[in-house]
């Protein structure tokens, strides 16, 4: 028999795994995007609230898109 977690049922690590996978992969990757594109700033506030809107509106489609086109937009900051 597998491991069991009483709390939760009959659920072994197994599903834990797919659990993790399936929501808590895209939750981690909404939440990268969200704060990345908060505390970015961008030459134009319109594209920053478009971002934020299809990210919250298409949550891990649109942050897979911010993160793959939207952080070019982002201005360059210079550090030192």
């Amino acid at each position: 028999m597998g491991t069991t977690f009483t709390f939760i049922g009959s659920i072994g690590l197994p599903e834990l795994i797919f659990l993790f996978i399936l929501l808590g992969a895209p939750a981690a990757i909404w939440i990268w995007a969200t704060v990345d594109l908060l505390s970015s700033k961008f030459s134009n506030r319109v594209d920053k609230l478009i971002w934020l809107v299809a990210i919250a509106l298409i949550p891990v489609l649109g942050a897979l898109l911010y993160l793959i086109i939207g952080s070019r937009q982002k201005l360059k900051t210079s550090t030192l």
